[in-house]
């Protein structure tokens, strides 16, 4: 199990493989608001929805100087087809390996209909223009989700 981490604490560093073919440093993103959101799996209905409700928000996350990048354990090619699917506008990024999901500490043990397993608890990641958490949001509802998280990154 990851470590548990703060607000105020530095984020994590990664690289990962995105859905346009390229890969994507935490590093090479300062000087702009990061929001990373982990999802347990494209298609579903729940992240159908997220995804959506984050791309439909993009032109004012872009005005916050704020950056959506969606993460799951799913492959680019997934990836792929989730955003052509449902014309995102966000960043998908891969973490097959599971390691950026275990740094912040998203990989959990789940219960499902009185199944025990380990995957994505949805949470996201504010990360401010120097690196550092600024909000995290653990167990995330959808519902009304990519706004409030909108109004954070307007703040900082």
């Amino acid at each position: 199990m990851a470590h548990e981490l703060n607000e105020g604490a530095k984020a994590p560093a990664f690289t990962l493989p995105t859905d346009d073919g390229s890969k994507i440093r935490l590093s090479e993103l300062k000087g702009q608001n990061v929001v990373l959101y982990f999802y347990p799996k494209d298609s579903t209905p729940g992240c159908t929805t997220e995804a959506l409700d984050f791309t439909a928000l993009m032109p004012k996350f872009k005005r916050a100087n704020t950056v959506v990048i969606g993460i799951s354990k799913d492959s680019i090619a997934s990836h792929c087809k989730f955003r052509d699917k449902n014309d995102l506008k966000i960043i998908l990024a891969s973490d097959e390996k599971g390691e950026v999901v275990e740094k912040y500490g998203v990989w959990q043990l789940k219960k499902l209909y009185g199944r025990e397993f380990m995957g994505i608890v949805r949470s996201t990641f504010l990360i401010d223009a120097n690196g550092k958490i600024a909000r995290i949001w653990p167990k995330v509802k959808v519902k009304g989700h990519a706004e409030e998280v909108l109004e954070a990154a307007k703040a900082l």
